[in-house]
Formats: C-alpha cells, structure tokens, sequence
C-alpha cells in the first residue's frame, strides 16, 4: 500500500510504476519544508574546503556514462573530483587527437557553477577553446549534444567535444559532471574508464593538474539561437503554430527555462511557460514519493504543480534540469507514464506522418514496454533492443540506422526530418514539441493515441519494484547465465525465452530477462543502490501482473542462491586441507 497525493492509502501507483517497496511519503507531491531547503552557502563551502579521502573508494572518481556524481557535503563532489576529472579529460582529449572546440553547458544546480569555473581554469590552462553561453546562462545537455554534431558535421579533423556539469534530476545538494565525445552522445565505457582511472590518479596528487586565470581560449556562443533556429528541421513547427494549440511548459527550475520562452518567441506558438523560477534550492518544487526534492519530470509527485494545471493546456510538458528527460501532460491522461508517451512516439515517427527513412529502426531499451514491438512490427519497422543506457543509441542515430530511440527513464531522441542526427544524447526539449506536433496533426494529444494503439495491440500492466540485494548479490546478479533460471513457466505460461544479452546488439544487459506469450520481467543491479529492480510487464491484467512480480523474485532469489551456492563450493574445494 501506498499514500496517494491526497495522503489516502492507495493500492494501485500513479502512472503505473511501483518506485519501491515503502510507504510513500505523506507530503509527497506538497510543497517542500522549508527548514529541509539545502544550505547553499554551506554547500559551496565544501565544495572547496572538503578533500576526498583518496583512500576510500565511496570518495573517488565513479566516472560512468553519466559521468561523476555526488554532494559535496560528504566529500564525492569537490573541487578536487573536478580539476582531477577535467584534467584526465584534457589529457584523454590529446591522447585522441580531439582537438577542436569544447561545448561546455552547465544546470542550475548549486554546484555546478562553481564546477564550471573550475573546469575553465584546468581548460584554460591546456589551451581547449572552450565555448560558453554567451549570456553566461545554462545550457541543457542536447544544446550541447546538438551543437556538437552541428560543428563536426562534414568534418575529419578539428572535432569538438563537451561536457555537462549536471547530475540530471538528482537532489539540490549534488553535483554532476559529464563527458560527450565528437559523437554528440554519453561517452562508452572505454572513453569512461579511461578518464576514471587518470582522473582518480591524479586525485591522489593533484600537483600534475594545470589550471590557470580563464583568458583568451574562452568563446562565447549563442545556445539557445544555434538550437532553437535549427528547430524546424526536426520539428514541424508551423503546423504546430497553425494549430494554435494552447501549450505549457514547466522547466521545474532547470536549463531550459531560457529556451521554452525563446522557442515560443521565435516560432510564434502560444506557449507559457508556467514557471520561470530558478532557485538552487528548488524550494518551490513539489516533493517526490519519499519526501525529498528531485525534479524528477517522469514522477508524479515531482510534477504536482504542472498536473494541476492541466486543464488550462491541450498539452503540456516539462524536463528535468538539463532537460535529456520529458514529462508529458494531457487533459485526460495528466501525466503520461513514459512508457505510453514512448510507444505513441514510436507510432507516430515511424506511422507516415513524418519523413522517415525506409530502413531506419525503432530502438529501444530491454525494460522498456514490449508494446512498442507490437507497433514496430505493424509498421514493417525493424526493433533494436538494447541494454539500459542511452549510450547504446549513439551510433545508430549518427549513422542514420535508427529513427528513434527511447528508454523508459522518460528520455529519448529522433532523427532530424532529412535522416541525418539531431542529437545523440537524450532530448526533452524536442520530445515536448513532439507531442504538440502530434496533437497539432492528428487531432488527438499523446493519451488518447495511446488508447488508441492500446485498442489495437493490447494493454500492458507496468511496474517497476526494488528488492534489497548486498553488493556481492547485485555481482552476482550481473553475471548470470540463461541457464541458471530453471523455471519452465512463467505466470502460468511457457518461457519462451531467457535473455542476459540483448537481442539487438548481443552486449551483456547486466542482470536477466525472462519471456513469456503474455508477460515478461527483467532483474538488474542498481547502481546506485543495494537493491536490484524488477521490471515486470503483462499483457493479461493486473493479476497475472502481480503473479509475474512474485515468480521473478522467486526466480532471481534461487538463480542468486544456486550462483553464491556454487562458488562456495569452488572456494571450499580450492582451500588447502588442514589437519
């Protein structure tokens, strides 16, 4: 049972998605406490004056494709973690012969400003142009990613880069910082673990990292004219105008908030922006489901304020606060559970209204709604299942092999209409116009297309649970074979198919998927956290749903106990005989 965002007791979540096995907050969805608003002050603070303890791996560089994250209250985001991860990104930089100009965007989280200025210093001091809004404002990650496909395009040499100083829809306490190679998209492991392993490194002695006072290699650049000039070669902006359909836009505090409007000027659409506060506490931002500030854009709770108003909009939409998430809103549907607005998307780019290229694919992560194959399919399109992580999306948008990519974290990208790449990062910004672009052709917003396609190929029941897991069971987790999942049925159907790969590119999908007629789940570590998460969907109803849930843990609990099983089993046989 859960509380509901009137404080009642409710079985069934909003949107769809079980977040976690607690009680849900009473004021989620309410006005933040004001005593609970982070100090600032205090923040920054220790930002520069907290060292990491180079000594405890909680402290180090974790440089994965989101990049480095942390607070620097508890010593993960410091001055220290930046200049050592922007020196090993020079360095990495000069070992790949990336030698063109850096995009470098930050959001509006408290420290990412001074993260910026400490990534100009290290910048400077190697000599990288580095270009900066010219306004000195933030700057979303698919700007950036935009930008730098726009300056490479043509190019062999000279190639730029960036980095996003972000960690997404996270807490006001935390810092980000991020990596995007000349492929516009989040860099692959090895361009990560390469900068991990230098960055940490120099942690141990920051004496090898150069810095000096930002002067001449600083550029400015007009973000937000670059990207919202360049618009209607992904979007059909004009029939969107001729709709005169009544949008809103929520930047829940984040980049976008000097885009919605700009966007809205330039292209003549009645669009209000309904909030343009920008505050590094967000101290005006609902609470989310456990009573902390996220601007989490896909929850419900998050994204109270926007719900609410509705009824003033044929579509709204907002994103987190460097804006690669959506959040879609509708009279009818409120907000749309990221799944749905994935699979009327996916109708919609690949359905005719919009240029396509003929072999393009639909992509799509292997926890996201198998609705979407179901549609693929209809439309002759080809289904690209990958592992979680957007990373996965790179190259078939820059190549042009896919027209669509989308995870059920609420973030994905399309190409432009000529089958050449927009963005190789998430984008909400043209996942919000899309949806207007829909409501604008069809007549119908995103909901009630998703009904429609719903009538067509079926219903499905989501959810999303966490299971507790210790560090060795999430390991453990990670390396599972096909064969350890023994079961023969799931929910009362035959297995049809047992995946640790995914079927459109054979890489490792880092836990198990379990395939039935009627219903599937998969199980994988979090990263973050000592629980393994549970995507479960059925085509059959709640019911059979809820039985899906409880067989998979079942099954995972026995594949994790046969696998610790095992291997006790080869240390017990390895060790020597004492007598």
């Amino acid at each position: 049972m859960r509380q509901s965002l009137d404080g009642k007791a409710a079985s069934t979540p909003v949107c769809g998605t079980v977040i976690s096995r607690v009680m849900i907050s009473a004021q989620a969805g309410r006005p933040a406490d004001p005593s609970a608003l982070v100090d600032v002050g205090r923040l920054v603070r220790a930002y520069y004056e907290l060292r990491p303890d180079v000594e405890d791996p909680e402290q180090g560089v974790s440089f994965g494709t989101s990049g480095h994250r942390g607070s620097s209250l508890n010593a993960t985001f410091n001055e220290a973690h930046i200049l050592a991860i922007t020196e090993a990104i020079c360095r990495y930089r000069t070992a790949s012969g990336v030698d063109g100009p850096l995009f470098l965007g930050r959001d509006t989280h408290a420290l990412s400003e001074p993260a910026f200025h400490t990534a100009l210093e290290v910048l400077s001091a190697h000599g990288v142009q580095v270009m900066v809004d010219s306004d000195r404002g933030y700057t979303p990650t698919p700007v950036i990613s935009h930008s730098i496909l726009t300056y490479n395009r043509g190019r062999q040499a000279g190639l730029a880069d960036g980095i996003v100083i972000t960690p997404s829809h996270n807490p006001p306490e935390d810092g980000g910082f991020k990596y995007n190679p000349p492929n516009g998209g989040p860099a692959d492991t090895d361009v990560t673990d390469a900068i991990q392993e230098e960055a940490n490194r120099l942690l141990a002695s920051l004496s090898e990292v150069r810095r000096s006072t930002p002067a001449g290699s600083v550029r400015t650049f007009d973000y937000v004219a670059s990207y919202c000039d360049d618009l209607p070669a992904v979007i059909d902006v004009e029939t969107i105008r001729r709709s005169g359909l009544k949008l809103g836009a929520d930047p829940l505090g984040g980049s976008s908030v000097a885009y919605w409007g700009a966007i809205a000027e330039r292209w003549r659409l009645q669009l209000e922006v309904v909030n343009e506060r920008v505050d590094p506490t967000f101290g005006f931002m609902p609470v989310d489901w456990d009573g902390k500030i996220r601007m989490d854009c896909s929850s419900p709770y998050a994204m109270a304020g926007l719900i609410g108003l509705r009824d003033r909009f044929d579509v709204a939409f907002a994103n987190d606060p460097d804006a690669d998430r959506h959040g879609i809103v509708t009279r009818d549907a409120g907000l749309l559970n990221p799944n749905h607005y994935l699979a009327a998307a996916v109708s919609y780019v690949f359905g005719g209204q919009r240029a396509c290229l003929p072999a393009a694919g639909a992509g799509k992560t292997v926890v996201t709604s198998s609705i979407i194959d179901r549609i693929a399919g209809h439309l002759g399109r080809r289904l690209v299942e990958v592992p979680v992580g957007f990373k996965w999306f790179v190259t078939g948008l820059l190549n042009g092999s896919l027209g669509f990519g989308g995870e059920e974290s609420a973030g994905a990208s399309f190409l432009r209409l000529d089958g050449s790449a927009w963005s190789t990062d998430k984008d909400g910004l043209i996942m919000g116009l899309l949806a207007a672009e829909m409501a604008a052709r069809l007549g119908s917003d995103p909901g009630e297309l998703y009904d429609g396609l719903t009538e067509r190929f079926g219903k499905p029941w989501y959810r999303r649970v966490d299971a507790p897991a210790t560090p060795a069971q999430k390991e453990v987790l990670k390396q599972l074979s096909p064969e350890q999942v023994r079961a023969a049925e799931l929910a009362g159907e035959p297995i049809r198919q047992v995946l640790t790969r995914a079927p459109g590119n054979d890489a490792p999908i880092g836990g198990v998927k379990v395939v039935a007629e009627g219903g599937w789940f998969a199980a994988r570590p979090s990263g973050t956290e000592d629980v393994y998460k549970i995507y479960a969907e059925s085509f059959r109803g709640e019911d059979h749903l809820h039985r899906i849930l409880e067989e998979a843990e079942g099954m995972v609990s026995s594949a994790l106990n046969q696998q610790q099983q095992q291997r006790l089993m080869v240390v017990v046989r390895r060790s020597p005989t004492i007598e």
